[in-house]
């Protein structure tokens, strides 16, 4: 009898979930509950995850292509596409199973996987000594929160009403962090170029000199002092101002228990750390074929992969005039780039011998700054509209276009 009950109860949740009333099958598995249904389930409940996954494919095409040498721009091209779906998972598993935690374990989990694509491939880069695509990608990923995802979310709510009031303790948080993250990514550029004799020699020699590099890495350890305090700020003694905008967002379930989420993200994780390898072992050969510079790579294409979950999440929000929602995602995003995930690659170049540092070139220093400026001075006042996103919009453009045309500055030990 006891057997039969669990029949039915199992059958009454497929009959459920057939109806889409209720989740497709049990969060956690049952007394009963068969191996292969409850992996049919987690397979199932993956692939369905996102829209994306059609493009997992690619990911074996990536594989074979960088095991056989392909021509590199194809290489480039399959390892781009493949990453999307892997981005997705990675963020899906994370939420899955943040889900299934407390509030301070999740808030922790989501501050550490946020933004592991980025990290991966920053990494990546880091070792195969592609400082520039490191740098420009850090800059892009926080130019693309700042400008491109901000200015659609802004674009979106306006056309749906005539002014756009949102959080403005949450701007002016992001506003004031983004002034100081700028600030310290700067001033060792600054710096650095001041010194007009030490640059001429520097630049010949093909590296930083000393004093640059000690100066990034106080500045790094500095950032991720920031960081750890604006965590404790956030999901401790201000927990409200991020939280004003989630209230109305429904959270069901989680659909994966936290034995199947943790495996989906070390799987997804290790499938971004090798296409990231055959995307950044094919950089070479890509630029000389499509003429395309280190700098846009890092600074357009490698956030695009990053930040299509976020886009897409915070541009279905802003749909829904939930913009405090949104932007609570970009503010997330955007600031765990600027405050943790540019000092963890100096602390980590740091510690594997690579000379990595917080000279940007000066036209990505200066964009920088610019961008930050041009946000601070539309969101100050928490009222915006259609007009100002295009404004966001079109800024960022202009920055695609440029460093499109901008030649790469190579410097080598010969130069």
């Amino acid at each position: 009898m006891a057997a039969q009950g669990q029949e039915e109860a199992l059958d009454s949740t497929s009959a459920q979930t057939a109806n889409g009333d209720t989740a497709s099958a049990p969060a956690y598995p049952q007394i009963g509950f068969s191996i292969s249904r409850y992996v049919h389930h987690v397979v199932k409940a993956t692939l369905y995850s996102t829209k994306a996954n059609f493009l997992l494919v690619f990911i074996p095409l990536s594989i074979v292509g960088a095991a056989h040498e392909w021509n590199p721009a194809l290489i480039f091209g399959l390892s781009f596409f493949a990453m999307f779906p892997l981005a997705e998972l990675l963020s899906w598993s994370t939420e899955q199973l943040s889900a299934s935690t407390g509030q301070v374990i999740g808030g922790l989990l989501m501050a550490a996987f946020g933004n592991a694509v980025e990290m991966i491939v920053g990494i990546t880069a880091l070792k195969q000594q592609e400082f520039r695509i490191v740098q420009s990608s850090m800059v892009g990923s926080i130019l693309s929160g700042t400008l491109l995802i901000l200015g659609s979310c802004l674009f979106v709510a306006g056309s749906k009403e005539k002014e756009v009031k949102f959080n403005l303790d949450l701007t002016g948080i992001m506003s004031s962090l983004m002034i100081v993250a700028s600030a310290s990514l700067v001033i060792p550029s600054a710096s650095y170029f001041a010194d007009q004799r030490s640059t001429i020699l520097n630049i010949k020699l093909g590296h930083e000199g000393p004093y640059i590099l000690t100066l990034s890495h106080i500045a790094a350890i500095i950032l991720l002092l920031f960081y750890c305090l604006y965590l404790f700020f956030q999901l401790k003694t201000h927990a409200e101002i991020f939280a004003a905008g989630s209230d109305d967002e429904p959270e069901g379930p989680p659909e994966l228990d936290p034995w199947a989420a943790g495996i989906v993200l070390i799987l997804s994780t290790v499938g971004v750390s090798v296409c990231s390898d055959s995307l950044i072992d094919s950089v070479d050969g890509s630029v000389q074929q499509l003429g395309v510079s280190r700098a846009f790579i890092g600074l357009i294409l490698v956030p695009i992969v990053g930040n299509a979950g976020e886009f897409v999440a915070a541009v279905n929000q802003a749909k829904k005039k939930n913009i405090d929602f949104a932007l609570g995602l970009i503010v997330g995003s955007t600031l765990q780039i600027a405050l943790f995930v540019t000092p963890f690659l100096v602390m980590m170049g740091w510690i594997i011998g690579k000379p990595m540092s917080l000279r940007f070139d000066t036209f990505q220093t200066v964009v920088l700054a610019m961008s930050v400026i041009v946000v601070s001075c539309l969101a100050r006042d928490g009222r915006s509209n259609w007009f100002e996103g295009f404004l966001l919009l079109g800024t960022y453009f202009i920055i695609a276009i440029a460093f499109f045309v901008h030649p790469d500055i190579v410097e080598t030990a010969s130069s």
